[in-house]
């Protein structure tokens, strides 16, 4: 009588980082739209900022636009949906959803997939926007921070959402707003051009705000936060050890409300503060500290210092 082989249980299959249908040739057309015709706006900017096309309302509403929704991405986007560096009541939670939509970088749920699989593989070869992806010789570093900053967008695969964002596929308030993006695209692009004519009860106001708050807003949103991908990969100092090349750049803290901050982030990435040394400047940790004072966030991830202490890559001893 002979005895059957026993046979090693069959091992579950990793399931694949991106999805299977690749981004169309009309999704690449539309992202280089509207990437591009903001970005031209803003070589128009520099001819007509000297002539009579540039007002006071024009300048607030950029402003108040550029903080909602570049703060949308680092508040929102980033701290809280990517990386749950803090708890957040529902309004709050579908307010930065509405907040990041509003820079146009793409629904919710694809925008925290692609930045969690670049966590997971920082500056390695399934990083998505790396800008070491070629090489790094100047002219493969030359290529790779086009790559980084702007290239990947095209990108014929798609993160996996149900990979790396299950948590919000399965939240419906989520959901909603990511389906919603299209709208929320139009509400960004026209709602500034609406607002400026109302205030100074003209269309030559509306098309100016349109210009300023709408366009040029946008692409030096964009450009921002391109930035942190390629610039902030590549340049500045290593205060914390990372296992990867991320850096802190110092004059891009103000713009990217404390962003810029990197090589802390990807040494404790849940962190809520970036910018944890003496003079480090974090306009988004500050929005968190008020929200968490208003009561509307709560469990708030802040820095804590031993384990700071433990990471610095100049630490005595």
């Amino acid at each position: 009588m002979t005895t059957a082989p026993v046979l090693d249980p069959p091992r579950p299959q990793p399931r694949p980082e991106i999805e299977p249908e690749p981004t169309g040739m009309l999704e690449r057309i539309l992202v280089g739209v509207f990437t591009g015709v903001p970005f031209l706006a803003l070589l128009a900017a520099i001819p007509l900022a000297w002539g009579t096309f540039l007002g006071w309302t024009d300048v607030a509403l950029m402003a108040v636009f550029y903080v909602l929704s570049a703060g949308g991405i680092t508040v929102g986007y980033h701290r809280y949906f990517t990386h749950g560096s803090f708890k957040a009541r529902r309004p709050l939670k579908i307010a930065m959803a509405v907040a990041g939509s509003l820079a146009m970088e793409g629904p919710v749920i694809t925008w925290v997939a692609d930045h969690r699989r670049h966590h997971k593989h920082s500056d390695k070869e399934a990083d998505p926007h790396s800008p070491w992806r070629f090489g790094s010789d100047w002219k493969a570093l030359a290529k790779g921070l086009g790559w980084a900053h702007y290239g990947w967008l095209f990108d014929g695969g798609r993160t996996s959402k149900q990979r790396f964002a299950k948590d919000l596929l399965n939240d419906r308030d989520i959901v909603r707003v990511h389906r919603a993006f299209p709208a929320l695209v139009a509400v960004t692009l026209l709602l500034p051009g609406v607002l400026g004519g109302l205030l100074t009860m003209s269309w030559t106001g509306a098309l100016t705000a349109f210009f300023w708050a709408g366009l040029v807003r946008l692409t030096l949103v964009h450009h921002v936060t391109w930035s942190i991908n390629s610039i902030c990969h590549t340049f500045g100092k290593e205060h914390f050890e990372v296992r990867d090349k991320s850096r802190n750049v110092w004059w891009l803290a103000i713009p990217s409300l404390g962003e810029s901050w990197h090589n802390l982030h990807h040494s404790d990435p849940t962190c809520a503060r970036h910018g944890v040394l003496k003079g480090q400047i974090d306009i988004s940790a500050r929005a968190i500290w008020a929200f968490e004072k208003a009561g509307w966030a709560y469990d708030v991830r802040w820095p804590d210092t031993e384990r700071l202490e433990a990471r610095r890559t100049n630490r005595p001893g």
